[in-house]
């Protein structure tokens, strides 16, 4: 995936990775809730990631039924490799230190992390 997903895009995406294909307006339904956006903007939304080659669409009857063709971990891993390129220099453990120094690490979090580097070691 070339290009970058926006924060609005990526709530769309969110919908449909929980649950897929839904219609437009099945879109709209699960994403405006919190949100001031009309049918239109979901559908604008859907619009630019099908131009990105990120969702799909298959007509049922006069409707399109969506449905990402971007696996949730695929697109998380991509960015999140991205981030620690950009702001690290590709190195992960000065993240996990600005994440320790900010206080955002959780006890459990802490604890996460141990287990995923004993898991390493092994």
């Amino acid at each position: 995936m070339s290009e970058k997903i926006s924060e609005a895009e990526l709530v769309v995406m969110e919908a449909l990775w929980e649950q897929s294909p839904l219609t437009a307006a099945e879109v709209a339904d699960r994403v405006t809730q919190d949100r001031d956006w009309s049918v239109q903007t979901v559908k604008t939304l859907l619009s630019r990631l099908m131009a990105k080659d990120v969702i799909g669409a298959d007509q049922d009857g006069r409707r399109f039924l969506y449905r990402p063709l971007v696996a949730r971990d695929d697109y998380v891993a991509g960015e999140s490799g991205r981030l620690v390129n950009r702001l690290f220099g590709g190195r992960v453990s000065p993240l996990v230190a600005q994440l320790a120094s900010q206080d955002q690490l959780t006890a459990e979090d802490i604890a996460e992390l141990e287990e995923i580097l004993k898991g390493l070691r092994s």
